[in-house]
Protein backbone atom coordinates (compact mmCIF):
# COMPACT_ATOMS: atom_id res chain seq x y z
CA UNK A 1 0.00 0.00 0.00
CA UNK A 2 0.95 3.47 -0.65
CA UNK A 3 0.85 6.64 1.82
CA UNK A 4 -2.21 7.82 -0.65
CA UNK A 5 -3.87 4.44 -0.23
CA UNK A 6 -4.66 5.18 3.52
CA UNK A 7 -7.71 7.20 4.77
CA UNK A 8 -6.98 9.34 7.38
CA UNK A 9 -10.39 9.51 8.53
CA UNK A 10 -10.00 5.85 9.13
CA UNK A 11 -6.87 4.54 9.74
CA UNK A 12 -5.96 1.04 9.88
CA UNK A 13 -3.16 1.99 12.09
CA UNK A 14 -1.11 -1.47 12.10
CA UNK A 15 -0.88 -1.43 8.21
CA UNK A 16 -0.15 2.32 8.11
CA UNK A 17 3.01 1.49 10.46
CA UNK A 18 4.48 -1.71 9.06
CA UNK A 19 4.42 0.45 5.97
CA UNK A 20 6.10 3.26 7.38
CA UNK A 21 3.96 5.45 5.85
CA UNK A 22 3.67 9.26 5.87
CA UNK A 23 0.83 11.32 5.01
CA UNK A 24 0.50 15.16 5.62
CA UNK A 25 -2.09 18.47 4.84
CA UNK A 26 -3.97 20.84 5.95
CA UNK A 27 -7.73 21.24 7.15
CA UNK A 28 -9.90 23.86 7.96
CA UNK A 29 -9.89 24.75 11.18
CA UNK A 30 -13.71 25.51 10.77
CA UNK A 31 -13.89 22.22 10.55
CA UNK A 32 -12.82 20.91 14.03
CA UNK A 33 -16.45 21.38 15.65
CA UNK A 34 -15.50 21.10 19.10
CA UNK A 35 -12.36 23.73 18.79
CA UNK A 36 -14.44 26.27 16.65
CA UNK A 37 -16.87 26.90 19.91
CA UNK A 38 -14.02 27.88 21.86
CA UNK A 39 -12.42 30.63 18.91
CA UNK A 40 -12.87 34.18 18.43
CA UNK A 41 -15.65 34.91 16.41
CA UNK A 42 -14.59 36.06 12.82
CA UNK A 43 -15.67 38.86 10.79
CA UNK A 44 -17.07 38.44 7.61
CA UNK A 45 -14.94 40.30 4.88
CA UNK A 46 -16.70 42.59 2.85
CA UNK A 47 -15.36 42.54 -0.64
CA UNK A 48 -14.13 45.36 -2.47
CA UNK A 49 -13.26 46.38 -5.93
CA UNK A 50 -9.66 47.48 -4.77
CA UNK A 51 -9.11 44.61 -2.84
CA UNK A 52 -7.53 42.00 -4.14
CA UNK A 53 -8.49 37.91 -2.82
CA UNK A 54 -8.69 37.65 0.81
CA UNK A 55 -6.62 36.29 3.49
CA UNK A 56 -7.22 32.15 3.07
CA UNK A 57 -9.14 30.51 5.68
CA UNK A 58 -6.96 29.58 9.15
CA UNK A 59 -5.83 25.91 8.30
CA UNK A 60 -4.47 23.54 10.72
CA UNK A 61 -1.69 22.19 9.13
CA UNK A 62 -0.31 18.41 9.75
CA UNK A 63 1.67 15.32 9.14
CA UNK A 64 1.56 11.84 10.01
CA UNK A 65 4.01 8.95 10.14
CA UNK A 66 4.20 5.53 11.20
CA UNK A 67 6.43 3.23 12.50
CA UNK A 68 6.63 -0.46 13.61
CA UNK A 69 9.72 -1.28 15.89
CA UNK A 70 10.86 -4.33 17.13
CA UNK A 71 9.65 -5.80 20.48
CA UNK A 72 11.38 -8.46 22.56
CA UNK A 73 11.90 -12.04 21.14
CA UNK A 74 8.19 -13.81 21.04
CA UNK A 75 6.26 -10.17 21.11
CA UNK A 76 4.72 -8.30 18.48
CA UNK A 77 6.41 -5.15 16.88
CA UNK A 78 5.39 -2.24 18.48
CA UNK A 79 2.77 -0.04 16.80
CA UNK A 80 3.72 3.86 16.71
CA UNK A 81 2.06 6.87 15.32
CA UNK A 82 3.79 10.19 15.22
CA UNK A 83 1.38 13.58 14.52
CA UNK A 84 2.47 16.82 14.09
CA UNK A 85 0.79 20.06 13.56
CA UNK A 86 0.34 24.13 13.93
CA UNK A 87 -1.75 26.52 13.75
CA UNK A 88 -2.80 29.79 14.49
CA UNK A 89 -5.81 30.15 16.22
CA UNK A 90 -7.91 33.32 16.91
CA UNK A 91 -8.91 33.55 20.66
CA UNK A 92 -10.02 36.32 22.73
CA UNK A 93 -7.47 37.99 25.28
CA UNK A 94 -8.70 37.52 28.52
CA UNK A 95 -6.95 40.64 30.23
CA UNK A 96 -7.78 43.12 27.43
CA UNK A 97 -10.80 41.24 25.79
CA UNK A 98 -9.29 41.85 22.02
CA UNK A 99 -9.00 39.48 19.43
CA UNK A 100 -5.44 37.36 20.13
CA UNK A 101 -3.97 35.04 17.46
CA UNK A 102 -2.27 32.23 19.38
CA UNK A 103 0.16 29.96 17.67
CA UNK A 104 0.08 26.69 18.75
CA UNK A 105 2.76 23.93 17.80
CA UNK A 106 2.66 20.14 18.86
CA UNK A 107 4.26 16.81 18.36
CA UNK A 108 2.97 13.63 19.70
CA UNK A 109 3.99 9.89 19.54
CA UNK A 110 1.39 7.58 20.39
CA UNK A 111 1.85 3.81 20.95
CA UNK A 112 -0.44 1.21 20.04
CA UNK A 113 -1.31 -1.81 22.40
CA UNK A 114 -3.34 -4.34 22.07
CA UNK A 115 -7.03 -3.30 24.56
CA UNK A 116 -7.85 -0.73 26.54
CA UNK A 117 -6.48 -2.70 29.51
CA UNK A 118 -2.93 -2.98 28.36
CA UNK A 119 -3.30 0.66 27.06
CA UNK A 120 -4.45 1.83 30.82
CA UNK A 121 -1.72 -0.39 32.35
CA UNK A 122 1.20 1.01 30.27
CA UNK A 123 -0.34 4.95 30.47
CA UNK A 124 0.94 4.90 33.63
CA UNK A 125 4.21 4.13 33.37
CA UNK A 126 5.16 5.65 30.21
CA UNK A 127 6.00 9.47 29.09
CA UNK A 128 4.26 8.77 25.76
CA UNK A 129 0.43 8.44 24.67
CA UNK A 130 -0.87 4.62 24.51
CA UNK A 131 -3.74 4.15 22.67
CA UNK A 132 -5.26 0.93 22.06
CA UNK A 133 -5.00 -0.84 18.69
CA UNK A 134 -7.39 0.28 16.13
CA UNK A 135 -8.25 -0.51 12.34
CA UNK A 136 -10.15 2.51 12.17
CA UNK A 137 -8.73 5.66 13.38
CA UNK A 138 -10.06 9.43 12.56
CA UNK A 139 -6.95 10.86 12.75
CA UNK A 140 -8.81 14.83 12.22
CA UNK A 141 -10.66 13.89 15.71
CA UNK A 142 -7.20 12.59 17.55
CA UNK A 143 -5.73 16.11 16.14
CA UNK A 144 -8.64 17.91 17.41
CA UNK A 145 -8.17 16.21 21.17
CA UNK A 146 -4.55 17.35 20.64
CA UNK A 147 -5.10 20.76 20.03
CA UNK A 148 -7.96 21.28 22.68
CA UNK A 149 -5.49 19.88 25.81
CA UNK A 150 -2.68 22.63 23.46
CA UNK A 151 -5.12 25.54 24.49
CA UNK A 152 -3.75 27.97 26.85
CA UNK A 153 -6.37 27.97 29.66
CA UNK A 154 -6.52 31.56 30.29
CA UNK A 155 -5.00 33.08 26.70
CA UNK A 156 -3.94 36.70 26.96
CA UNK A 157 -1.16 38.78 25.23
CA UNK A 158 1.93 39.35 26.58
CA UNK A 159 1.83 43.15 25.99
CA UNK A 160 -1.84 44.47 25.72
CA UNK A 161 -2.44 46.54 22.51
CA UNK A 162 -4.62 48.99 23.98
CA UNK A 163 -4.34 49.90 27.69
CA UNK A 164 -6.56 48.40 29.80
CA UNK A 165 -9.60 50.36 31.34
CA UNK A 166 -9.43 51.68 34.77
CA UNK A 167 -12.99 51.76 37.24
CA UNK A 168 -14.67 53.97 38.13
CA UNK A 169 -14.23 53.00 41.55
CA UNK A 170 -10.59 52.01 41.36
CA UNK A 171 -9.90 55.53 40.51
CA UNK A 172 -11.68 56.84 43.80
CA UNK A 173 -9.34 57.71 46.96
CA UNK A 174 -9.80 54.88 49.29
CA UNK A 175 -10.94 55.67 52.93
CA UNK A 176 -7.61 55.28 55.62
CA UNK A 177 -9.19 52.41 56.81
CA UNK A 178 -11.20 49.62 55.41
CA UNK A 179 -13.83 49.46 58.39
CA UNK A 180 -14.19 53.59 58.64
CA UNK A 181 -17.93 53.31 57.12
CA UNK A 182 -18.98 50.11 59.61
CA UNK A 183 -17.48 53.00 62.49
CA UNK A 184 -19.88 55.47 61.17
CA UNK A 185 -23.01 53.31 61.83
CA UNK A 186 -22.17 52.72 65.31
CA UNK A 187 -22.10 56.43 66.24
CA UNK A 188 -25.43 57.44 67.81
CA UNK A 189 -27.47 59.63 65.87
CA UNK A 190 -28.00 62.98 67.31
Amino acid sequence: MTARDFDVRRLDVPAFAKAAAQREGAWPLQGFRRLRDLLAPTPTPTPTPTAAEGEPPPEVHWSLRGEERPARAGQPPQVWLYLAADAVLPLICQRCLQPLQQPLALQRQFQFVPGEDAAAKLDGEVEHEVLPLTHDLDVHALLEDELLLDLPLVPRHEVCPQPLPVAADAAEPQDAHPFAALAALRRPQS
